[in-house]
């Protein structure tokens, strides 16, 4: 084989990538397709509810119904009062732990410490983490556990109040278990159940997808799909 000849697959090898990565970026559009979950039920026929729906541009079209994460009012590690217009118009990422949890809850708050990092100058991306255990965590413990993951104010809160509410936010709202099983003798692991799943939620409340918190891949999974909602948002 003559050099020319080695030259020429060489520079075919090296450009073929470029063009094909040029091509794909500029010579075509990207759509991205993110799942919504949690679908309104018919009653009457078991089945997704449609209906109308308002679309970012105004226009109205006929699609599947979602459930929103309803209203909630809440206190947080400083001890105000925290409701639903903090995330108004912002992509949030939600948990269920307890400050006393030995086992699942360290690891998803050191996940959640991870993401925080990587989306540490984008404001429109807050975590919201409430407490299963809130007759304990009151927010001077959710201050001390605020500063052990190094939670960045006003981005990071740490959600206390009454049990009733936050359990039934956690079982209605989100979807996730919360159980109090009433033990008071052992480890506080073994009174508490909750889920270890995070929860990706839009900017118009609706849930576009579970994690697990404990899984780095699973998180790293979440990263992106939180990137592809900001370039959605940034699209439209």
């Amino acid at each position: 084989m003559t050099a020319t000849r080695k030259a020429g697959i060489l520079l075919a090898t090296l450009l073929v990538p470029a063009l094909l990565y040029l091509f794909l970026r500029f010579g075509t559009q990207n759509h991205y397709v993110l799942p919504r979950y949690l679908p309104k039920i018919d009653s009457a026929k078991g089945e997704p509810l449609m209906g109308k729906v308002k679309l970012a541009d105004g226009r109205e079209i006929v699609d599947t119904i979602y459930n929103h994460i309803p209203p909630f009012k809440l206190i947080d590690q400083d001890g105000k009062t925290v409701d639903q217009s903090v995330v108004k118009d912002k992509i949030y990422v939600a948990d269920f732990f307890f400050t006393r949890c030995g086992t699942i809850c360290p690891k998803i708050s050191s996940q959640l410490t991870r993401v925080q990092d990587i989306f540490v100058n984008n404001p429109d991306i807050v975590f919201l983490s409430h407490t299963v255990d809130p007759e304990h965590d009151r927010p001077e413990q959710l201050k001390a556990y605020a500063r052990k993951y190094e939670a960045i104010q006003g981005r990071w809160y740490f959600l206390t109040g009454s049990k009733t509410e936050i359990y039934d936010l956690a079982m209605h709202g989100y979807y996730l278990p919360a159980v109090d099983k009433g033990v008071r003798e052992g480890k506080p692991d073994e009174t508490f159940i909750h889920s270890q799943k995070l929860v990706l939620v839009d900017k118009q409340g609706i849930v576009r997808g579970f994690y697990d918190g404990t899984d780095k891949e699973d998180v790293d999974r979440m990263v992106l799909e939180i990137r592809v909602l900001l370039d959605i948002y940034g699209k439209e």
